[in-house]
């Protein structure tokens, strides 16, 4: 990947020579070796990228070391002649000198918002009382002396108190990790973290570098004199506010605000880098001429006519601009310079100042200047930019290069804002890792990436391969693609797949160590670091996931464990049944249950297409329709992985009501022979067809009876009216096999079928099991419809005359007699309906009909004259009798039917009638029935009814009837002549009780002699009769 442009020039033929840059908004200034400043506007957009606007000649005595900018007193901070000044700006005048750094190395400066207690803030006491913190802008300056440090601090652009203490040695960089820790680089060796609150400092520890043997610097050409005489420069760049790089020797340590490492990985350079500089997230480091590798990733631009065209040439001759991540320190670009394609060996420059901007993804300046003096005179130094591609182009093409792990690494660091579609990238990128830890064997991993995803399950399932998946199934080679990742990721070379199976099997301290092993001979070392130095540059990161990545895409690692299948499988039982309970939820919520997966269109329905086309979004964001494809596919894959690894646990799956595809596994159950879970899914599927044409198949597997018919007919017995077609059309068979046992079918306490419906089926294959059933119904269910109850009779009726026309003489009396007792006991039937069916020689039930229908008469003449049986006859009346109803003379009728017959045919019926007065003479009118009888009889045949009628108390009754009404009569005269009396009240009639007129006074009346008084003397006037004493 490279994560950076071309470099471009952004100012040419400077003729002085650049000592420091500052890059600050729009301007660009440069210090030089003669004290003058040159001031820049600089615009990118532009043709002329740089504009000179000023220039400050004599700025200095001496060279301009270093610059900087402190936004809070908005001025110009120049460290020269070892002093550090500050340069109002715009104006650069007054300055001011900070006489306290004398002798300054170097400086850092540090800008933050703290939130300060008010008690702090200058103000008086009133400011105590305010509440809650100050938010104040705080920037320290930090300048490195001899053997001390100075710390100058502004609030709010008032100065502070300066501070300074003694060190152990002379920091020549210092660089903030945040507002109260510094680091110093007393060295190219040694650094300490100095804390500005304590005012101490704290030694970096590191491993000891391994050493490289000055022989092996031998043939590099140039390199040797470009650092003679010179001091080398530490390498020191702040990384994060918790983090920073420091170099030793040829590698780079990543250290915290502990002192050590953060991070036991190393960046390893083939030499040690002149300079480096760090712009989020890459670290930038200047190598010298004929140290770094010729890359073979591609990530270099080389000029076409340089010596680099050569073949035979492995390394590059000029110097070199080598671009790390510090995400995974390793080697992302390496930018030779010059770039430009008129360069020549000729041609060769020394490059300095890496300098960057403190804004984010801002570009990286250098300067380069002609190794050549005459060169260097006549066309001058040049400045260059190196720019930042955008964050989105830097993630595609780590996508396009299968790097997953370094995509994700570097959308970690980048800000919502930066980036405004992060997270949908974020949970895109991850699944394509998860595909390729998959392919790795890291099912674990991969499904957990799957689960937090919520990812289409049909992609998750189309991993597998189709005895598993299906029709979903997907080639290896189009997995990437499947998961919205470029189609050609198949195509990298085999280099790069090489290089990363190296990495993986020699990733390390251990592989480090090889690689830098010493040799007798004096070129060993630079061929071990030539060596490491192309690994590092074609390995574009550093993680054992990274590789896998790319190694998974090329295909070329087939080496699998013999249990990988199962292990993979064990991790799709665990994604389907994390899925399976909250796809059902979110089914639930919208009132779908499992048990109408045969009202919604089946899987295979739908083409993968559009499976596949399912989104990636929570359960609760999807429709309905959505949901049931979910676990359509997951209930599918579930059921088949059973099938494959675990046979056993299909039966408790296929019981319960699930959303598995039929078509999908039904052959295989098949073949399996697994036809008990087969006709449970059937069943949980309503494809009752099947699984009845299934159980008619296994009939023939058995020999008993019993085993042949029973499932069937429990199966049959669980279908509801809705499917009543399909019960009568598979019972049919099992009718034919054995009637009984098919009876049973109808007479299921789990469901209700129609009953009319059954009725009639039974009746068209035998009158006798509609009979049976129409019993069951009336004595097992309580049915009670007039219907029923007419049609129970109508088949008894029928049955008895198709009997008696076949000569089955013994049938028809077992039908007869079962139709004269239901007629006989029951009351729900219509006997009027019944009777118009009856033919005239079923004479007995035209008696019982007539009875019901209550022409007694009529039916006792049947008794009497067709049936001639007298017991019934008899039996009849005491059942029909009822001494307060219109029956109570039922006994007379029938007498009156022996001793007047109605039928000329009929015989001489004088005994039974005799006998009929004998046994039920008190229920026969004594006078009425000697009138019926004959003048041949004599008193002797009629005794005992004779005395039992003298016996009943007739006279007295008619006696009593006239003493009542004697009594009767003479309380009606006494009452006439009790209201024949009067009395007559005068104006001069007194009242015996008071003595006073009566005048027009309420009376009273006293009886016997009729004395009247006052109604309100009445009481005690009664009194007086009563007692005669008082008279």
């Amino acid at each position: 990947m490279a994560p950076f442009y071309p470099p471009n020039t952004v100012l040419s033929g400077f003729k002085e020579r650049p000592e420091a840059l500052l890059v600050q908004g729009d301007k660009l200034y440069v210090g030089t070796a003669t004290g003058s400043l040159f001031i820049y506007e600089y615009n990118e957009l532009s043709e002329n990228r740089s504009t000179l606007v000023d220039t400050k000649k004599g700025l200095s005595r001496r060279p301009i070391d270093q610059l900087g900018y402190i936004k809070d007193v908005n001025s110009l901070l120049s460290l020269s002649e070892s002093i550090p000044t500050l340069y109002p700006l715009p104006s650069f005048t007054p300055p001011t000198p900070l006489t306290r750094a004398k002798g300054a190395l170097t400086f850092a400066i540090h800008s933050s918002v703290n939130n300060i207690d008010p008690s702090d803030v200058q103000g008086g006491a009133n400011a105590v009382n305010r509440a809650g913190t100050v938010p104040t802008m705080m920037t320290q300056l930090v300048v490195g002396c001899r053997r001390k440090v100075v710390i100058y601090t502004w609030k709010d652009g008032e100065a502070q108190e300066i501070r300074e203490t003694i060190l152990p040695h002379s920091p020549r960089v210092a660089v903030f990790l945040d507002s109260d820790n510094v680091c110093f680089a007393y060295s190219s060796t040694e650094y300490a973290l100095f804390s500005i609150s304590k005012l101490t400092t704290l030694d970096v520890i590191t491993p000891i570098p391994a050493s490289i043997s000055m022989g092996a610097f031998s043939g590099l050409s140039g390199y040797m004199t470009l650092g003679l005489g010179a001091k080398a420069k530490p390498g020191l760049v702040r990384l994060s506010d918790t983090e920073a790089l420091i170099v030793k020797d040829n590698q780079g340590f990543i250290i915290g605000t502990d002192g050590r490492q953060t991070k036991p990985v190393t960046i390893d350079w083939p030499s040690p880098p002149d300079e480096v500089a760090f712009v989020n997230p890459y670290i930038f480091s200047i190598l010298p001429p004929g140290t770094v590798p010729v890359p073979e990733n591609g990530d270099t631009s080389l000029p076409s006519g340089s010596a680099l065209a050569a073949p035979q040439s492995s390394l590059i001759p000029s110097p070199v601009v080598q671009v790390i991540s510090s995400l995974t320190t390793q080697s992302v670009q390496t930018l030779p310079f010059p770039p430009t394609s008129s360069a020549s060996s000729a041609a060769i420059c020394t490059i300095r100042l890496l300098t960057s901007s403190p804004a984010a993804k801002a570009p990286i300046f250098l300067v380069a200047t002609p190794s050549d003096r005459t060169v260097a005179t006549s066309e001058g130094s040049s400045i260059w930019q190196i720019r930042m591609k955008s964050w989105g182009d830097q993630i595609d093409e780590l996508v396009q290069r299968c790097l997953y792990s370094d995509a994700l690494s570097l959308l970690d660091t980048l800000d919502q804002a930066l980036l405004p579609d992060k997270d949908q990238r974020r949970t895109h990128i991850r699944a394509l890792h998860a595909v390729s830890q998959f392919r790795l064997g890291k099912f674990d991993d991969a499904i957990n990436s799957f689960i937090e995803l919520d990812l289409n399950p049909a992609k998750v399932v189309a991993l597998y391969p189709e005895r598993i998946a299906g029709r979903l199934s997907v080639p290896p080679d189009d997995w990437i693609s499947l998961f919205g990742g470029p189609a050609n990721q198949q195509l990298l070379t085999s280099k790069n797949d090489d290089a990363m199976s190296i990495r993986s099997q020699h990733e390390g301290n251990e592989s480090k160590e090889k690689l830098l092993e010493s040799s007798p001979s004096p070129a060993t070392p630079v061929r071990a670091a030539v060596r490491r130095g192309t690994a590092l540059v074609a390995l574009l990161s550093s993680s054992k996931d990274k590789d896998d990545d790319a190694v998974s895409i090329s295909g070329k690692r087939k080496v699998k464990h013999v249990d990988d299948f199962s292990r993979s499988v064990d991790s799709l039982w665990r994604y389907l049944t994390d899925r399976r309970p909250k796809v059902a939820g979110a089914l639930a919520a919208v009132h779908i249950a499992p048990a109408q997966s045969h009202q919604w269109p089946f899987l295979s329905e739908t083409s993968t297409e559009e499976l596949f086309a399912l989104p990636n979004i929570p359960l609760a964001l999807l429709t309905p329709g959505q949901l049931v494809r979910f676990a359509q596919i997951v209930d599918t894959a579930l059921f088949k992985s059973y099938l494959v690894t675990q046979p056993a646990l299909l039966g408790a799956l296929c019981r319960l009501a699930n959303w598995c595809e039929v078509s999908e596994v039904e052959e295989e159950l098949r073949a399996r022979k697994k036809f008990a879970e087969l006709i449970y899914l059937y069943n949980g599927k309503k494809i009752h067809a099947k699984a009845l044409n299934l159980l008619q198949q296994l009939r023939e597997m058995e020999t008993d009876i019993t085993d042949k018919l029973d499932p069937s007919i429990s199966y049959l017995r669980k279908l509801g009216p809705e499917y009543i077609n399909q019960v009568f059309e598979s019972s049919r068979w099992i009718f034919e096999e054995d009637r009984h046992m098919a009876f049973e079918i109808f007479t299921s306490d789990d469901v209700e079928l129609p009953r009319t419906q059954v009725t009639d089926y039974l009746e068209k294959i035998d009158p006798a099991i509609s009979t049976r059933y129409i019993e069951y119904l009336i004595d097992e269910k309580g049915e009670e419809s007039p219907a029923f109850h007419d049609r129970l009779a109508e088949l008894y009726l029928n049955m008895t005359l198709s009997a008696r026309k076949r000569g089955e003489e013994a049938k028809a009396f077992e039908v007869y007699s079962k139709l004269l007792h239901f007629i006989d006991t029951t009351d729900h039937y219509r006997p009027d309906r019944l009777y118009g069916l009856l033919s005239e020689n079923l004479y007995e039930a035209r008696a019982v009909l007539l009875g019901r229908m209550g022409r007694h008469e009529h039916a006792l003449e049947l008794y009497v004259y067709k049936l001639k049986n007298y017991a019934k006859a008899e039996e009849y009346c005491k059942r029909i009798y009822n001494t307060n109803g219109v029956s109570r003379s039922i006994f007379l009728t029938l007498l009156k039917l022996y001793l007047r017959p109605t039928d000329k045919a009929a015989p001489n019926l004088l005994q039974p009638a005799l006998d009929l007065i004998s046994r039920h003479s008190p229920r026969l009118d004594s006078v009425e029935t000697l009138q019926l009888l004959p003048p041949l009889v004599t008193a002797h045949d009629v005794r005992p009814f004779l005395q039992e009628a003298l016996r009943a108390p007739i006279f007295d009754s008619h006696v009593v009837r006239d003493i009542h009404k004697a009594r009767n009569e003479q309380v009606a005269r006494k009452l006439m002549l009790l209201e024949s009396r009067r009395v007559r009240v005068t104006d001069s009639r007194i009242c015996p009780q008071c003595h006073k007129r009566l005048g027009s006074s309420v009376i009273a009346v006293h009886a016997p002699r009729g004395e009247v008084t006052h109604y309100q003397c009445r009481d005690a006037f009664a009194r007086r009769l009563l007692d005669p004493t008082r008279i």
